[in-house]
C-alpha cells in the first residue's frame, strides 16, 4: 500500500501519523521520529521491555504503509542468519547435474553457482534490496543488545552506508534505503560505534495521561473509571523497588484480563487473581498478598484525580 510521497512534514505530522496507527507518541518521541526520517538516519530506541519501542517500528510501517522487515536478535545470530547465504544444496545440484550433462567448465560454472539464482537472502539483505518503486521498507532490528560484539560491528556498514559486502558478488548498496528501527533492552551495553550512526531515544514509561490515552485505543472496551485505576495502580507499582516494573505491555494485558473478568473497579481478590498479567517474577508477587492489597487499593484510588 503506497502513501503520498512525504506524510511527515512536521513533528506533528509525525505524531498525527503514529496516532493512525494506535500508538501513542509524546513530542520528544514524534521529534526523533521526524528527523530520523527526514535525515535518512537509524533511529535507535533504548528502554525498558515493554514501553513500546517494537511497537513504534510496527506503528510507523503501518502509518506510511510501508513493509515491515523485522531481525529478531539473539546471542549467536551471524551474517547467514541476518544477512545472506548461498543454497548450498541448490548448488551441490547444480554441480552434480553439469556432470552429468559434461557441462563442468570451471569459472564459468563457478560465475554461475554463486549468482542471485543461489542467493539465500535474510532480513537485512532484503531490506536493502526492497524497494524498487521507490517505498523502502521499515527494517526492524529488534533487541540487539541479546547480539553479540561481533554481528554489532558488521552492523556498522549497514547503518552508516545502508550497504553489505559479499565476497563473491561484490558490495550490494540500497537504491531506496530502509528506514531502521534498532531497539535495545539495554541486558548489555550497545557499542558507542553503533550509537554514533542513529539517532537516540530513551523510551522511558508513559506518563499516568498518556497511559491512560493508550488504554483508550488498546482497550477499548474498558470503563473510564477502571482505566483510571488501573493507571494508577500501575503507576504507583512502578515507583516501589521491583525486580522488573510492569510495561505498558503489562499494563495493556492486565486490562484486557480484567475485561474478561467482568471487572468493573479493583478489588483485593480480583488484583490477587490476576496480577501475573502485570508482574512476571515470583518475588514481586509475593510482595503483594490479597490481605496486603486493601490498603494499597485504597490509598491508590484515593489518589485518583476527579
Amino acid at each position: 500500500m503506497k502513501t503520498e510521497s512525504d506524510p511527515v512534514i512536521s513533528i506533528e505530522a509525525a505524531q498525527e501519523l503514529l496516532a493512525r496507527a494506535d500508538y501513542v507518541a509524546e513530542r520528544r518521541l514524534a521529534t526523533a521520529v521526524f528527523l530520523a526520517l527526514k535525515l535518512g538516519r537509524p533511529l535507535f530506541l533504548e528502554g525498558e521491555a515493554g514501553v513500546g519501542k517494537t511497537e513504534l517500528a510496527k506503528a510507523l510501517a503501518a502509518g506510511l504503509g510501508r513493509e515491515l522487515i523485522r531481525l529478531q536478535c539473539y546471542e549467536g545470530l551471524d551474517v547467514s542468519s541476518a544477512v545472506y547465504e548461498w543454497n548450498v544444496q541448490r548448488q551441490m545440484m547444480a554441480i552434480r547435474l553439469a556432470e552429468a550433462s559434461g557441462r563442468a567448465r570451471g569459472e564459468a560454472l563457478e560465475h554461475d553457482l554463486f549468482g542471485a539464482a543461489y542467493l539465500v537472502k535474510r532480513p537485512i539483505l532484503r531490506a536493502l534490496e526492497s524497494a524498487a518503486d521507490g517505498d523502502a521498507p521499515v527494517l526492524l532490528i529488534d533487541e540487539l543488545d541479546r547480539a553479540d560484539e561481533p554481528f554489532e560491528a558488521y552492523l556498522l556498514e549497514v547503518l552508516s552506508d545502508f550497504q553489505v559486502t559479499i565476497p563473491e558478488l561484490g558490495t550490494l548498496r540500497a537504491q531506496h534505503p530502509p528506514i531502521v528501527v534498532v531497539t535495545s533492552n539495554r541486558t548489555r551495553e550497545v557499542h558507542d560505534a553503533v550509537k554514533r550512526r542513529c539517532l537516540y531515544h530513551w523510551v522511558d514509561y508513559p506518563s499516568p495521561e498518556r497511559e491512560l490515552e493508550i488504554l483508550r485505543r488498546k482497550a477499548p472496551g474498558a470503563a473510564e473509571s477502571l482505566s483510571r485505576e488501573v493507571v494508577a495502580f500501575v503507576q504507583r507499582l512502578r515507583a516501589m523497588d521491583l525486580y522488573k516494573a510492569p510495561g505498558v505491555a503489562e499494563t495493556i494485558d492486565w486490562t484486557r484480563s480484567l475485561l474478561l473478568l467482568d471487572a468493573l473497579t479493583l478489588d483485593p481478590q480480583t488484583v490477587s487473581d490476576t496480577l501475573g498479567a502485570l508482574l512476571k517474577y515470583q518475588d514481586d508477587l509475593a510482595r503483594f498478598p490479597v490481605q496486603g492489597l486493601t490498603e494499597l487499593l485504597e490509598d491508590v484510588k484515593a489518589r485518583i484525580p476527579a
